[in-house]
């Protein structure tokens, strides 16, 4: 523990930084592949809903647009309020243009970067502000305190995605030490300990399962396996950003200090 206060200490200051640029790049991503794959995304969406190219092309222009803005803003800061709803909104845009409602895994994976945004949301509110003008505040937050348990408590469906019923030894060990950690961290128990944890241990999977380089760019899995690698870096980004704020005032770690 001491090692890990040392690390955070001395990290603090660009701690946000990263988390925040790590959260965002599935939005980048995906927005810098509207462009580059405008045609495509255009044709899919016409054959798939039969909506005309008009309708078709407004989609991928509204995505192109809206996630790179919104990754911009987040980025420098400016108006995250409006960007963190902005990107809450693409996602859900997307859950229901592409089908996603009815795919488990995508489902989850989505409302694990809801939960990231809303951990961004959090991060932008200011401490303890008072609802009434003149009136002293007490350093009650709510609404950042619920977000920041409702984001943890999102966050956590990115494991469930790659928890697996094998009886390889590499597949065991993911469920035992993943569903451990998912514990932990939604419960709110050693939660920035827990949570460095998982982003190390997220890490390593996701270098060893989204390994898009080494995938030729003629090959259609390409594109796949690089928007899963995008999406859990943006994941990564979130628990980071549980590390950096803290667990909030509904979790075990914040209940041990009136024991």
């Amino acid at each position: 523990m001491d090692i890990f206060s040392q690390v955070f200490r001395r990290t603090k200051h660009v701690l946000p930084h990263v988390a925040r640029f790590c959260l965002v790049s599935t939005f980048f991503e995906d927005g810098v592949r509207m462009y580059t794959q405008w045609s495509e995304q255009r044709d899919y969406m016409d054959m798939t809903w039969g909506c005309g190219y008009f309708l078709a092309s407004l989609f991928v222009l509204l995505n192109l647009l809206g996630q790179l803005s919104g990754v911009f803003m987040v980025l420098f800061r400016l108006k995250v309020n409006y960007a963190c709803f902005m990107l809450f909104g693409i996602v859900i845009l997307q859950t229901v243009a592409y089908s996603i409602l009815w795919d488990v895994t995508f489902l989850f994976r989505n409302l694990a970067l809801l939960g990231a945004l809303l951990l961004v949301l959090a991060e932008s509110r200011s401490e303890g502000r008072s609802l009434f003008a003149g009136v002293p505040s007490m350093g009650d937050n709510k609404p950042k305190t619920y977000l920041q348990l409702t984001g943890r408590v999102l966050i956590i469906f990115m494991f469930a995605t790659l928890l697996r019923l094998e009886f390889s030894v590499l597949q065991m060990l993911v469920n035992v030490i993943g569903s451990l950690l998912m514990v932990l961290v939604m419960i709110g128990f050693k939660t920035k300990l827990s949570a460095l944890v998982l982003v190390a241990w997220l890490s390593v999977l996701n270098l060893y399962f989204n390994a898009w380089w080494n995938i030729p760019a003629y090959k259609p899995a390409r594109d796949f396996v690089k928007y899963d690698f995008f999406q859990v870096l943006s994941v990564i980004g979130g628990l980071l950003m549980i590390v950096n704020l803290g667990p909030g005032g509904v979790s075990m770690d914040e209940h041990k200090k009136n024991w």
